[in-house]
Parts: structure tokens; C-alpha cells; sequence
């Protein structure tokens, strides 16, 4: 049996969001970078919307991990936010576990949407490049103006507003599926034989 259940979110599990809510901010402090804190209420907003995923240690109930679901530009843009893995489970390859299992989720949702990501953390970053995403300039993500004002509780927003949202220290990272499919159809031709090796082989039979 797994030592972890992963699990969307709901009303059962509001009684996490204070947990968790604080282990974001503390989180941010640690690393001096990123989103501060999400409040109770929104995490619990999350949950209620079926927009939120768990990790809770099997045996014990405990909460272990977190993310959400955000959407941008009416649906065209997804973002899973707030990856959170609680110390005590850390380094167990929780996160990507939970960050894949979001990411399927999601991707069951909205087919057709554009994924980003920005992010210091390069375990992160390696995650996301398992997953498919591709590190991209920050033109290639939305422009809605609400994301961007959702990087304002963030200690670098300065740096972000002095180079008008060309750059930040967070890499910008992107899973388009228009992009994947044109890859693998390539990679599919690619593969396959020219027409005359293809006569080759019949005659050789």
C-alpha cells in the first residue's frame, strides 16, 4: 500500500486550509521568493470548487501535501499553483507525485489550455520538464492583468514592474498541446520509412 493518498480536494478536508495557508507563508519566507500566503478562505474557495488536490499520509490522516488549480484568460490559460510539501514528507518524491497527478487532472478539464509555471525551485523545474513544459519568455504566458497582479504579495515584484513583465528571477516555464501534438507528429514521420524503403522491404519479404 502507498504511504500517501492523493486525492482531490473537498468540503472534508476544509479543516486543513489554516495548515496550510501557514505553511505557505513560512515556506516563502524560507526560500525569500514566491507567492507569501494564500488565506484560509481561499484555500477552502478552492476545495469547494473541486480545484484543489491533497497529499495526506496514509496511515495517519496527516496533511502532507497541496496545490490548486488557477485559470486565466477565460480557460486558455491553467496554472497548478501553490506546490506544498510539508516538511516532515519532503524529499520522499511526493511533489511529483502530486504535481503529475494535478496535472492529469487538469489536463481532463481543459484539454485545449496552455499550462505555465513560474518558479525559483529548480526541483520544480525538473518536474515540469518531465511533464512536458518548456521554459519560454514570459510573453508566451497570459496577460491577464489579474495573474500579474497576483505576483504583488511576491518580495522580487519590483524587480518584475522595473522590466515591465519581460523578466524576473522565476524561470517561465509552458505546456502548450498545440505545440505537443505538431512534436509528435513529427517524430512520427520522422520514424516512419520513406515510401521507396517501404517497397524495399515488401519486395524483400
Amino acid at each position: 500500500m502507498s504511504e500517501f493518498v492523493v486525492k482531490l480536494a473537498g468540503e472534508a478536508e476544509f479543516h486543513f486550509a489554516e495548515a496550510i495557508s501557514q505553511e505557505m507563508e513560512a515556506s516563502a519566507k524560507a526560500r525569500g521568493t514566491g507567492i507569501a500566503k494564500r488565506t484560509p478562505d481561499y484555500i477552502r474557495t478552492k476545495m469547494m470548487k473541486g480545484q484543489a488536490f491533497l497529499a495526506l499520509h496514509a496511515s495517519s490522516g496527516a496533511i502532507a501535501g497541496f496545490c490548486y488549480i488557477e485559470t486565466w484568460s477565460s480557460g486558455a490559460y491553467v496554472a497548478n499553483s501553490g506546490l506544498l510539501i510539508f516538511p516532515d514528507f519532503r524529499r520522499d518524491g511526493l511533489a511529483r507525485r502530486l504535481k503529475t497527478f494535478a496535472f492529469e487532472e487538469s489536463k481532463k478539464r481543459y484539454p485545449e489550455a496552455k499550462f505555465f509555471g513560474l518558479t525559483t525551485s529548480l526541483p520544480v523545474m525538473n518536474i515540469n520538464t518531465e511533464l512536458g513544459y518548456r521554459p519560454v519568455t514570459y510573453s508566451e504566458l497570459t496577460q491577464d492583468e489579474e495573474f500579474w497582479a497576483s505576483c504583488q504579495s511576491c518580495v522580487n515584484y519590483p524587480t518584475l514592474t522595473a522590466k515591465e513583465r519581460k523578466n524576473c528571477l522565476c524561470t517561465a516555464m509552458l505546456y502548450d498541446p498545440e505545440w505537443e501534438r505538431r512534436r509528435n507528429q513529427k517524430r512520427a514521420m520522422q520514424q516512419s520509412p520513406a515510401p521507396n524503403e517501404i517497397l524495399f522491404l515488401e519486395k524483400q519479404a
